[in-house]
């Protein structure tokens, strides 16, 4: 498997890979609307605000990721890890997991401080990120599931510390994001 920053000559083949992957688990409405949502990601994110990777597979594109920037009251480099599909063939394989490490690292190389997501803590714990509350950082919008908006730093601080200290404020997202269904 080889990683990769994903490529706008992917674009029709990473839409795909949304749509199956979110279609086979949450139903065709689900997959169309987040193939949806990743095409107005890649199109109308400014480039400094979007970091995307892939997972390869015999030049197949198998899994996807992506980092949108979060603004706060408080000025943080931050990004918003969303979202995430592997091909349901190479589910449970590591891919997933991979993506994300090698994504974080890019991050912190492009000096990003912190980084949220907004699922499942089972899962996202295993590459790094904890439960905040929304005292420390509020979403962008309500959360119907507030146990699910997790951080994780990148550059070493400490998340109780940012609590105690400066807290980030109010999370403005990109366009994609948006959309108060999605949170």
């Amino acid at each position: 498997m080889e990683l990769a920053p994903y490529s706008v000559q992917h674009s029709v083949e990473i839409q795909n890979l949304y749509e199956k992957t979110f279609s086979d688990s949450e139903g065709e409405s689900e997959g169309t609307a987040i193939r949806d949502l990743v095409a107005c990601l890649m199109s109308d994110t400014a480039t400094q605000d979007l970091f995307g990777f892939v997972a390869y597979k015999a030049d197949k594109v198998i899994g996807c990721i992506f980092f949108s920037r979060l603004e706060f009251d408080d000025p943080v480099e931050a990004f918003l890890l969303s979202p995430v599909a592997v091909d349901t063939k190479f589910q449970g394989q590591g891919v997933g997991q991979a993506l994300i490490n090698f994504g974080l690292e890019q991050l912190k190389k492009n000096e990003v401080r912190l980084v949220f997501t907004y699922g499942d803590p089972n899962y996202y714990s295993k590459v790094g990120f904890q439960q905040i509350s929304e005292d420390i950082a509020k979403a962008p919008f309500k959360l119907s599931q507030p146990h699910g908006w997790l951080c994780q730093s990148l550059d070493g601080s400490d998340l109780a510390a940012l609590a105690g200290n400066a807290r980030c404020g109010t999370a403005r997202c990109v366009a994609a994001f948006n959309v108060p269904e999605l949170w």
